[in-house]
């Protein structure tokens, strides 16, 4: 009876997907356990992604999905998780102090990539990681305003540099190094080398998401840059506007190349409501995010609307979802942030350092 209930109980959990990461609970490996006594049962899944913001929704509709069984009387469900670094592009091992890279791109300028990525890092924060933010835009830095940074990071050894601390994330950022209106005049090679040498010298400490906010485009750059950067994911940004879904397809290609998985694409600016009467219009187009999407099997992370909050509060230093915790454009956040980790939790893990070296030497 035991056995038969328990199996039960895991063919229940198998038909309930996660709506963040699009698997059943038993594909995606989030069982951690499953007891019985009599006809209650008690349910214990880890979860591959911080998830604070889902935890109760999950576990009201998984104890819903038992108990509506007639063979179970009661259902007790804990939800946990454990973030766990994955794999990379071949030939490039892990950043110490760092599980994963998150690279948040778009394939031209204007689209609010940079504010997006300062509020997705927010809000994977805001879940229950510990997150970091590489301002990659060595030509026009923003996360330093955004975040609401000020003096120059400093060394404790003369070697390594240490993050600054923008709202509870460590943040490292070109225009932490110059002076506000200093206008970096570098060629290709130079800025690469600059970024590759503050990614690698910065001293992360033990983050579960280093989210990178890469240059706009796709050119040598930017590709430099993701083949020397050990990348666990990537994020589009677009606007629904037919010339930036142009652009985002390039860099979603990009990524192909270089053999980054693309966990989705963000749909920025997708409508506007007015402040004043309320009336919602597509000002840049209608459904682009969910047909590039689509077109190209990919999930669509979600869609944030054209809202004076979020440029306000970036330029003021707090972006939305520290100003904001509770309100509908964080839950927005937080709901990217959530699917975007999910797709990531789905993919196999990094094994660099798993197998210990075993070096035999002659006596």
């Amino acid at each position: 009876m035991t056995d038969s209930l328990e199996q039960r109980v895991r063919q229940l959990l198998a038909g309930i997907v996660d709506p963040h990461s699009g698997s059943d609970l038993v594909a995606a490996g989030a069982v951690r356990g499953v007891g019985v006594a009599g006809r209650d049962v008690a349910v214990d899944l880890l979860l591959a992604y911080p998830a604070l913001g889902a935890r109760e929704a999950l576990t009201a509709r998984v104890k819903q999905a038992l108990e509506a069984d007639p063979a179970i009387d009661h259902a007790a469900v804990g939800i946990e998780w454990r973030v766990a670094a994955h794999e990379v592009q071949k030939g490039l091992g892990p950043l110490p102090g760092v599980k994963n890279v998150i690279a948040v791109a778009s394939g031209k300028g204007g689209v609010g990539k940079s504010t997006v990525a300062a509020n997705l890092a927010l809000a994977l924060q805001a879940e229950g990681a510990t997150v970091g933010v590489l301002d990659a835009d060595i030509y026009g830095p923003s996360q330093v305003l955004m975040l609401g940074l000020n003096g120059k990071p400093e060394s404790r050894d003369g070697k390594r540099i240490e993050p600054k601390m923008g709202h509870g994330l460590q943040v490292m950022s070109i225009g932490l190094m110059v002076e506000d209106d200093t206008a970096m005049v570098w060629r290709g090679p130079m800025a690469t080398q600059a970024l590759t040498q503050m990614l690698g010298q910065t001293n992360w400490r033990e983050l579960d998401y280093l989210v990178i906010d890469l240059p706009p485009g796709t050119g040598d750059i930017q590709l430099t840059l993701c083949q020397k950067i050990p990348v666990s994911g990537a994020i589009i940004v677009t606007t629904p506007q037919d010339l930036a879904l142009l652009d985002a397809r390039k860099a979603l290609r990009m990524f192909d190349k270089v053999n980054v998985p693309v966990l989705g694409v963000v749909e920025n600016m997708a409508t506007h409501v007015c402040s004043k009467c309320g009336h919602e219009e597509h000002i840049f187009g209608e459904g682009g995010g969910a047909l590039m999407a689509a077109q190209y099997d990919v999930p669509l992370l979600g869609s944030l609307p054209l809202d004076i909050r979020i440029r306000e509060q970036a330029d003021g230093g707090t972006p939305t979802v520290a100003a904001l915790p509770d309100c509908d454009l964080t839950a927005r956040y937080r709901a990217i942030a959530r699917n975007a980790a999910a797709r990531l939790g789905l993919r196999a893990r990094n094994q660099a350092g798993a197998i210990p070296r075993v070096v035999v030497k002659d006596d």
